[in-house]
């Protein structure tokens, strides 16, 4: 056993945040207990299942907690679980009450295992593992047994630290570099536990409680419910920068076109913001250390208001002369969420086809612009609009709407936005906790674009994705390619918790409570099956654990009567022949054959329950995956543009933010700029669709007839 240098064991435990020895466990704020109780009127009256908050529930909102705190089980012991028993059947009893001690007490107790587990860490990072045994890992812990000791936690301990060792060692790191690595993860991995304050403690527990409910009841406090309003309406006043945790510093990822950061030519990618005054003679707040949640709103403020960030320069070392730069905020638009459109050329025998393709990442809507300026607010119904137009002018072929990894947004948009390509009629069906249902129509004669149209889905569209593809699908209007979406088929309202109570400050927050299910037009509903694919292709996500069939208390499949309604057109005459040339196409498609084979190997990584901690047994595994790799570089594909966290042939044994910040946005360009083989065989089977209704008469009279 070779010796290590003292200076490195000086290192190792220098890594290591320190608690402050004197904090006082986080306590429940009067605000928090009036929310509670709020909250709790709220849920029991107008929820989808009107839940009674009762013992029963209590348990299931317990369990929920303790997964929220400790989800891979590698903090709490089994006698702590038995400790916390006498909260088990007393937590509808505190929210009712607004008596939240309980849930508190219960996170003071995992701040203290954490604490503990930070000796065991550093002990083991000083040690050595041996690699040549027959050990293995079980990775997925959330079902595992609690520790029954101390001695049984520390083993799993090491046992996670070994493979996290032997990760970095087969990607070519050496014993010192490994265990500076690995100290400073777990650094940050305490750091944030012990960053957390009342309010994420209280947004921790209402959410257990909330989607104890089923899946997608959900409490925001008042900075996720800001962050929401965002992300509908695509704007914020700010600086247009995108900022991350790196080290202790909220570091600059990206300067937003047109923002004020980028304009000024003063602040660049890597930088890191140290300090924020509100003004040039307003005090300087320094922020080295805290989250970027906290820093963004020193950041956001009111329109053409001054602010003054204080910034390290990229690279410069930490007592390196600091950069004082005065910004006007200003409105940023986030335009790489919003529509976007492009054409595609796919050969055709000997002819060019051009397909239109329209990327949508949310069904987004500023409702406020709406209420204040009816007609001209943002929405992606309206960007859609001009987007077809310009496409149009372009001269395409047919139409491609891209809903993948679109989670959902306003279900008026859904609406409006199948009302592009059906002439009118129902586009979904809401059914309440009455029995009330209630059709939502598309009341506008036309049709934006009335070619030849598909809807390229995976499984992480869902809502308002899958009610726009159910109904493409439904009126025989266009064909859905890709695979079986999420299964998301409720329907959520949002309760400004403040403005129901006429609070003038935001103390509350925002409770997205399920109040309704949406079924298709057909009658049956989305929810849990989600909607099928007209013709599957391969995915690279995880399929088993994602989506709503991976919850364990998601609403059940089920339908209803059907909506009237007169189909635009009849695609199932036209299946066979696309199905029939897409497998021929694929067949000869290399980069189509490997992205099949990669979602395999992927698809067998997934459903291992552990992994060997032999060195010999995984870096034979790692040489194989590499050299499948390795065959789609050379033949010019590096792959099908849907990278997945932690599981990349490529293993460098690194998480994101341990990566340098150029190599990680290299790394992202890259995989923009790869081959998207599953658009491209989408547009290539939508060019078969567009010249089998262009050659073929009798077709195109079957296609063009409703079958209802």
């Amino acid at each position: 056993m070779f010796r290590r240098p003292l200076y490195f064991l000086a290192l190792l435990a220098a890594c290591f945040f320190t608690f402050p020895a004197s904090a006082e466990p986080l306590r429940p704020s009067q605000a928090h207990a009036e929310a509670a109780i709020t909250s709790a009127h709220l849920l029991s009256r107008y929820h989808y299942r009107a839940p009674r908050l009762d013992d029963a529930l209590s348990a299931q909102i317990f369990d929920r907690y303790l997964k929220a705190l400790d989800s891979a089980r590698l903090f709490f012991l089994q006698s702590d679980i038995d400790g916390f028993a006498y909260a088990r059947n007393r937590l509808d009893d505190a929210i009712l009450e607004g008596k939240l001690e309980a849930p508190f007490a219960m996170f003071a107790r995992y701040v203290e295992r954490v604490k503990k587990q930070r000796s065991v860490i550093r002990e083991l990072l000083a040690g050595s593992f041996d690699f040549s045994g027959d050990e293995s890992y079980a990775p997925d812990r959330n079902d595992a047994p609690w520790a029954a000791s101390d001695g049984a936690l520390r083993d799993i301990w090491r046992k996670r630290i070994k493979n996290d060792w032997l990760r970095l060692r087969l990607a070519g790191k050496n014993d010192d570099a490994i265990r500076q690595t690995l100290a400073r993860r777990y650094e940050h991995a305490l750091e944030r536990s012990a960053k957390l304050n009342s309010d994420d403690v209280f947004q921790l527990f209402m959410d257990a409680w909330a989607s104890a409910l089923e899946p997608h009841t959900n409490y925001l406090g008042p900075r996720a419910a800001e962050d929401f309003a965002i992300s509908m309406k695509l704007s914020l006043v700010g600086i247009g920068a995108l900022l991350q945790e790196r080290d202790d510093y909220v570091t600059v990822r990206e300067l937003l076109p047109g923002g004020p950061a980028l304009r000024s030519g003063k602040v660049n990618i890597g930088d890191r913001i140290v300090g924020v005054a509100q003004g040039e003679r307003a005090p300087m707040v320094d922020v080295t250390g805290w989250r970027v949640d906290e820093v963004v709103p020193l950041i956001r403020g009111k329109h053409n208001t001054s602010i003054v960030i204080d910034i390290l320069p990229a690279e410069a070392s930490s007592d390196s002369a600091h950069r004082r730069v005065t910004l006007v905020r200003d409105t940023i638009r986030l335009e790489n969420q919003a529509a976007s459109g492009a054409v595609r050329e796919v050969r055709n025998g000997g002819n060019v086809m051009k397909i239109g393709v329209i990327k949508l990442p949310s069904f987004y809507q500023d409702t406020e612009a709406r209420r204040n300026t009816p007609g001209q607010f943002r929405s992606a119904t309206r960007d859609v609009v001009k987007i077809i137009g310009d496409l149009r002018r372009g001269g395409i072929d047919a139409l491609l709407v891209d809903l993948r990894n679109n989670a959902g947004g306003a279900l008026d948009e859904a609406v409006s936005l199948t009302g592009l390509f059906i002439d009118t009629g129902p586009v979904v069906i809401q059914h309440d906790a009455r029995g009330q249902t209630r059709i939502e129509r598309d009341l506008v004669p036309g049709m934006a674009w009335d070619g030849p149209l598909a809807v390229l889905i995976n499984r992480a569209s869902a809502s308002a994705s899958e009610i726009f593809a159910a109904a493409i699908q439904d009126y025989g209007r266009g064909i859905v390619i890709g695979e079986d979406s999420f299964g998301k088929g409720t329907v959520q309202t949002l309760i400004d918790l403040d403005e129901l109570e006429h609070n003038p400050q935001r103390r509350y927050g925002e409770l997205k409570m399920t109040i309704a299910q949406f079924f298709r037009v057909s009658g049956s509903t989305t929810q849990l099956r989600g909607v099928n694919p007209d013709i599957v292709l391969p995915s690279l996500l995880d399929t088993k654990n994602f989506g709503e069939s991976a919850y364990d208390n998601a609403l059940p499949w089920t339908r209803i009567g059907p909506a009237e309604y007169r189909g635009a057109g009849n695609i199932v005459p036209l299946l066979p022949m696309l199905a029939l040339r897409h497998e021929q196409r694929v067949a000869h498609d290399k980069g189509f054959r490997q992205f099949q084979e990669e979602a395999s190997d992927l698809k067998a990584l997934r459903d291992r329950e552990t992994v060997s901690l032999n060195e010999r047994v995984r870096r034979a595994e790692r040489d194989r995956l590499e050299a499948r790799a390795k065959a789609r570089e050379k033949n010019g594909d590096p792959g099908g543009g849907e990278a997945v966290e932690g599981e990349d042939v490529h293993d460098d044994g690194l998480l994101a933010n341990e990566r340098s910040l150029s190599s990680e946005l290299a790394a992202e360009k890259a995989r923009k700029a790869a081959r998207d083989v599953i658009l491209d065989e989408t547009a290539n089977i939508l060019g078969d669709m567009a010249e089998l209704l262009r050659t073929n008469p009798e077709i195109a009279r079957r296609v063009s007839s409703p079958r209802n």
